[in-house]
């Protein structure tokens, strides 16, 4: 989407600076075009004021604007009376557009080429006397006035250059931009399947020690049908087949991808029933439990996911304590959202497991997965939640959630 916005903006762009280049040079033309009609008539009224003061003319020989390439005065019957060569006075004219000024009582202009290949601009106008009717022939330079138009088209060069070398750029950039997205792509995806086999070696790790149990067990009730210890291993067997369907479910819960059922629940009444789960071997284990959360405590998200995570983290801290200790829940309301911590008083996590421990199958345990923090975190995060873990070796664990609030989907 923001590709295609940046190259219609780019288009755009280049169309309207194309544009009012071509509409700056379009302009300058007939600017030319009005700058030569005024020096014309500036001049046409010179000769004219001359012409009434002095018949002869003669006084046109001190006339000489920087533009004028040469002027001539004809007669009605095309003698020239005077001009800038004095050679050519009392010549015929072989042209015959100054019939055609004088029916028309009005000038005819435009552009010329003179025999030396200059480009210039001649101006014919009728010029009225007291004692006749004349006509005046007015040659100029273009220079001047068509330096607007050579500075316009430099422009329209230059801005036509300018664009032309950033949509090259761009296109170098994009292309530049597209191989190393690619590459990173690529990489990602390298990762990816070296994380698979890494992932596939371990849960194939994971499964074939259950199962090697499994098969062992059943061999041997298999050869002794009638032994005594077949309830024993009857009892490992299940016992290994749990295993293995824990690992699945656990397996399941981490690739789950729906979207989160979003309800509006007391946090205190969540904590009181992922403890109830754990009561007998909070007993057992001899466990003092310190929970600290206000009845009006309310937490906003899938409630049976995040009882998933609480539950989690009550057997980690559990099975932390084998020898007992205080597991604390706590949980209080920060701005919107809330902040949930789990703490135990037993062994504690090394400082160079700490980096490692929401890394799938990652784990310190003996018959652990290590699935289960890396799921409490994917479930936090799909709240926008962050999860943290603050341990030390033989100090205990403090597992602290932060959740925000809103509606997550």
């Amino acid at each position: 989407m923001l590709k295609r916005v940046l190259l219609l903006s780019g288009v755009g762009l280049t169309v309207a600076l194309l544009w009012f280049a071509i509409s700056n040079y379009r302009t300058a033309v007939p600017l030319a075009e009005e700058n030569l009609r005024g020096v014309a008539l500036s001049i046409s009224s010179a000769v004219e004021n001359a012409a009434v003061h002095d018949p002869t003319f003669h006084s046109l020989n001190t006339l000489r604007p920087k533009d004028l390439a040469f002027l001539a005065v004809l007669d009605r019957d095309g003698i020239y009376r005077f001009h800038s060569n004095p050679d050519l006075i009392g010549t015929r004219s072989d042209d015959g557009r100054y019939s055609a000024v004088l029916q028309k009582a009005d000038a005819i202009e435009g552009r010329v080429v003179l025999g030396t290949g200059e480009k210039a601009y001649e101006f014919l106008a009728p010029l009225y006397l007291p004692d006749a009717e004349m006509i005046l022939r007015l040659t100029l330079h273009t220079y001047r006035a068509d330096a607007v138009v050579r500075k316009a088209e430099l422009n329209m060069t230059i801005l036509i250059g300018l664009l032309l070398t950033g949509w090259v750029m761009a296109a170098f950039i994009y292309r530049f931009a597209l191989r190393e997205e690619l590459h990173h792509l690529e990489m990602a995806r390298q990762e990816g399947l070296a994380r698979l086999g890494e992932m596939g070696a371990t849960l194939a790790h994971e499964i074939r020690n259950p199962l090697a149990g499994i098969k062992g067990f059943a061999q041997i009730i298999e050869k002794k049908p009638i032994d005594s210890r077949n309830s024993e291993f009857g009892r490992l067997i299940v016992a290994e087949v749990l295993r293995l369907e824990n690992l699945v479910t656990s397996l399941l819960s981490y690739a789950k991808t729906e979207r989160n059922a979003v309800s509006l629940f007391w946090l205190k009444e969540l904590i009181a029933h992922s403890v109830a789960l754990v009561s007998a071997e909070l007993a057992q284990q001899k466990i003092t439990l310190v929970t600290d959360c206000a009845e009006s405590v309310q937490c906003r998200g899938d409630r049976d996911r995040l009882g998933q995570v609480l539950l989690n983290l009550v057997k980690n801290a559990v099975q932390a304590m084998p020898d007992g200790g205080t597991l604390t829940i706590a949980a209080q309301t920060r701005g919107r959202g809330v902040v949930i911590s789990v703490s135990d008083t037993g062994q504690g996590i090394n400082e160079e497991d700490q980096a490692r421990i929401f890394e799938p199958f990652f784990t310190t345990k003996a018959r652990g997965t290590g699935l289960g923090l890396a799921l409490c975190k994917k479930i936090v995060e799909e709240h926008q939640g962050t999860i943290s873990v603050t341990s030390a070796a033989g100090k205990g664990t403090s597992v602290i959630i932060e959740l925000p609030g809103g509606v997550w989907e």
